[in-house]
């Protein structure tokens, strides 16, 4: 068999991730390799983590991007911070909460499990009276913003709670870094991961983290090894530190680290708190559309991510038609729930680069049009008009 080279679709990626990639990345990463230990590579390297300083709302000095995708950033969390016989609590209202779990029990560690309903955000009173029964407990981990249902919780309240009871914090915040607010220092968080595919515009690959000087002690002081060789920050302090001479400990995604970089700088030139703003302005239109063609949301608006909607659609729907509908048709692609939620709700993103008017007036001129074709019930014709009001608003 003779294959040729693979030129995929252009698609608008309006999924739980990936999102839309910002074209200065893209090009970005098309710049000329040159080594990892290269002083201008180093230079390039402080500037990244300066710039996720930045993002996160933090002076860490041991903020850094992971080479490997978000999951491996969460491993990182866990296995730094986790040797046997450690409880943590962690709590779960959506599907990344279980995978914390995974990883406590993977370390020798004991999870306390604290379960919130689907759609839901973490309940602290919950997370207390855990804290109450266990007060051995070492970790309290959970999701800033639950990817499987678009339900974010309360991380400052959250944090402080464990605090309260001498345990460190870990947080998942993998689709909300650059989409809503997060302060890192602010909130005294001990130890955060993300993903660079939803809110920062990159592609996937990477994961930034960033750890306190809290979470750097009880990472100095550990009895035992860190399980993981790759992900053991003692190690990789003398790669990604500050300060560090660099010394070889991997070698770093080269062209993936200067697309990371150029989506930082881009950020910046927009503006944090513009960033956030932009997610919630597009996320109103977007709202208003969906209710005018008599569709809901899934999670309470109180609770609710602006970057990540998860949407009711009528009983009877076949949901995963009208989503190969929508991909095969308009080069759109929505996300299906996960786990209980699979068959239930659609999940459509508006991260990063991809939050724009645009695309939400795209996906909703798309959607009435799939919807009508299968005879599905709605208010069709009204949803464009809607959000149009909302962006005059």
């Amino acid at each position: 068999m003779t294959l040729s080279s693979f030129h995929p679709p252009v698609r608008t990626l309006m999924g739980p991730g990936p999102s839309d990639v910002n074209p200065r990345v893209l090009e970005a990463m098309a710049r000329p390799t040159i080594g990892h230990l290269d002083p201008v590579f180093v230079s390039m390297m402080d500037e990244t983590k300066e710039l996720l300083q930045a993002a996160f709302l933090t002076e860490n000095k041991l903020t850094m991007p992971v080479s490997a995708p978000g999951s491996a950033g969460m491993e990182t969390c866990f296995t730094n911070l986790i040797e046997p016989g450690d409880k943590v609590i962690v709590c779960q209202n959506g599907v990344f909460g279980g995978r914390m779990k995974e990883n406590v029990e993977r370390c020798g560690g004991e999870a306390i499990m604290v379960q919130d309903d689907w759609g839901k955000p973490v309940d602290a009173e919950k997370v207390e009276q855990a804290l109450q029964d266990h007060k051995d407990a070492k970790i309290v981990a959970f999701v800033h913003a639950e990817t499987s249902t678009g339900a974010v919780s309360d991380a400052q309240a959250l944090v402080a709670l464990a605090h309260q009871y001498d345990c460190l914090a870990i947080v998942d915040a993998v689709t909300s870094l650059g989409g809503s607010p997060l302060k890192v220092d602010e909130w005294e968080i001990d130890a955060i991961y993300s993903g660079t595919q939803k809110c920062l515009s990159c592609t996937p690959g990477i994961s930034p983290v960033s750890f306190s000087e809290r979470a750097i002690a009880v990472i100095k002081n550990r009895k035992t090894k860190v399980q993981s060789w790759f992900m053991d920050l003692n190690l990789v302090m003398d790669y990604w530190g500050s300060g560090a001479q660099r010394s070889y400990h991997h070698t770093a995604p080269i062209n993936a680290l200067y697309g990371l970089h150029e989506s930082l700088v881009i950020l910046q030139e927009e503006g944090l708190e513009n960033a956030w703003a932009r997610h919630d302005k597009n996320h109103q239109a977007l709202k208003a559309g969906i209710e005018a063609m008599g569709l809901s949301f899934f999670v309470d608006e109180a609770h609710r991510l602006p970057q990540l909607n998860a949407v009711e659609f009528p009983a009877g729907t076949d949901e995963a038609k009208v989503r190969s509908e929508l991909l095969n048709r308009y080069n759109l692609e929505i996300g299906s729930g996960l786990g209980p939620m699979a068959g239930k709700i659609w999940r459509i993103g508006l991260m990063g680069f991809a939050s724009n008017q645009q695309n939400v007036l795209t996906c909703l001129g798309a959607l009435d049009a799939v919807l009508s074709d299968m005879g599905v019930e709605i208010n069709s014709g009204k949803a464009v008009s809607a959000a149009m009001a909302s962006f005059s608003a």
